[in-house]
């Protein structure tokens, strides 16, 4: 189990992820977020593979990615965070999270502060982050889907 930043030798297992209707409601697709990675080089498309399969992917943006959730300029926040469908409910999601702050120390030493938003309505996410240490500190912002809990990681 480990994390690794998109490279081409991944794209087998990016295209053959899938998400459920329900997760699209929350988050974007692993393909799309590697071709915006590609084109903006403050994004960091992030896999979890255990046993060389992608189970869990997010984006780690930094930069004008993190201003509308943090006023840290050493802040990088984590987006379009999920977990391949056949793999939900294996403790994947939880795992990765714990090897994120690590893994940020490592390869973004520079990034002190780790900040999501969370959907209000996507109370299984926001169950997660707690449990794997980050904090909401009460700051909320309107999204295109709607209110967002601000939570953040401090490294």
């Amino acid at each position: 189990m480990e994390l690794f930043e998109y490279k081409e030798r991944f794209k087998k297992q990016v295209e053959s992820y899938e998400l459920s209707e329900e997760q699209l409601q929350f988050t974007g697709t692993p393909k799309k977020c590697v071709e915006l990675s590609k084109a903006d080089t403050d994004r960091h498309s992030i896999l979890f593979l255990v046993n060389n399969e992608l189970v869990t992917f997010f984006v780690l943006h930094e930069n004008a990615g993190v201003n509308p959730y943090s006023k840290n300029p050493k802040a990088m926040l984590l987006r379009a965070f999920s977990t391949d469908y056949y793999y939900q409910g294996k403790g994947h999601a939880k795992q990765s999270l714990l090897l994120l702050p690590d893994f940020v120390r490592k390869e973004y030493p520079h990034i002190s502060e780790i900040v999501l938003a969370v959907n209000v309505k996507n109370i299984t996410a926001q169950l997660l982050y707690k449990k794997c240490g980050f904090i909401d500190e009460g700051v909320r912002k309107i999204g295109k889907k709607g209110e967002l809990i601000i939570m953040s990681y401090y490294l």
